[in-house]
């Protein structure tokens, strides 16, 4: 047989938070996009009590890429290892491991280990999956870090930094038309008074980059970069990669349900708060409770307002 790179590298990162509770996180791969700045979303496919499959779609490299892995998860040994179902190119194979390691009541050590090959066993393939590795392994174990140790202030409350809210719209039509309209984000600019551009790339089905500009209530205007992983005729799933300045993390989606009366659809939105721009944006003296209600009614209101263009639209082509 010729002989194949097989390439093992290991990252850690020490944290100021007890072993169990950082192997808990790891675990609940539903909190990944909140966690980790590469993943969009994750879906669990099959699951035992030891072991699951899981579809993750997350960016690598500014590319943006879905893959299915296996997991088989020891609480007791406090470690998760992983392998990649079917690879995305150019990753030929890829696995690796969460181990988790006690230093105190209070401190652990977290390690994440890969191995992988690349596709043909190319050079610039496995230069790709290095680069990739790296940047999302050293991004990943740093956001571990900060979220678990900041995990007190990162609560949903008058003063957390951790804001959920939906809101939601009853249409009178049919999901697949309220989908197209949300799917097709492209005619955004035509078709919604607060977007004043955008650009829609979509190399693989359902998986697309929405590059957008904004407007706000004032008249400014401000782009945010989103990846989003669309279901047909029933979901929309995004992340923010590029933020409003208020916000550290911002993931949503687009959910409709048919009903006896057509289709609820509701938009709903988690954000973080970014506590170092708020004095700047809001001014000195605005604290978190000011930021959260601010993020709130800009959402909201552009959430509603493409809600209600959704459902002219929808009930038009009735």
């Amino acid at each position: 047989m010729p002989h194949r790179t097989v390439r093992e590298v290991e990252h850690e990162i020490t944290v100021l938070a007890p072993a169990t509770a950082i192997y808990r996180l790891i675990a609940e791969v539903e909190n990944w996009p909140q966690i980790f700045p590469p993943t969009v979303h994750v879906e669990i496919v099959e699951q035992t009590e030891a072991a699951e499959r899981i579809r993750i779609w997350a960016t690598a490299n500014g590319e943006a890429k879905s893959w299915t892995s296996h997991r088989r998860l020891d609480p007791g040994g406090l470690r998760i290892d992983f392998r990649q179902e079917i690879p995305t190119p150019p990753v030929a194979a890829m696995g690796g491991a969460w181990v988790i390691e006690p230093l105190s009541g209070e401190e652990s050590r977290v390690r994440l280990l890969h191995h992988y090959e690349a596709v043909g066993d190319d050079a610039s393939n496995l230069e790709w999956i290095d680069s990739a590795v790296d940047r999302n392994s050293t991004s990943e174990l740093a956001a571990l870090k900060s979220n678990v140790e900041s995990a007190h202030r990162s609560t949903d409350g008058p003063n957390g930094l951790l804001l959920s809210f939906e809101d939601t719209v009853q249409i009178d039509g049919e999901a697949q038309d309220v989908y197209d309209f949300l799917n097709e984000a492209r005619l955004w600019p035509d078709r919604l008074p607060h977007v004043a551009g955008s650009t829609l790339t979509e190399e693989t089905p359902g998986l697309q980059f929405l590059r957008m500009d904004t407007r706000t209530k004032d008249g400014h205007t401000h782009t945010t970069e989103s990846v989003r992983v669309c279901f047909p005729h029933e979901r929309i799933v995004y992340k923010q990669t590029t933020l409003p300045a208020l916000m550290r993390l911002h993931t949503g989606n687009w959910t409709l349900r048919k009903n006896a009366g057509g289709v609820s659809a509701t938009s709903q939105h988690t954000v973080i708060v970014n506590t170092e721009t708020i004095a700047g944006i809001l001014g000195e003296g605005s604290g978190v409770a000011q930021a959260r209600k601010h993020i709130q009614d800009a959402l909201s209101h552009n959430s509603r307002t493409t809600l209600r263009h959704a459902k002219q639209f929808a009930e038009k082509h009735r």
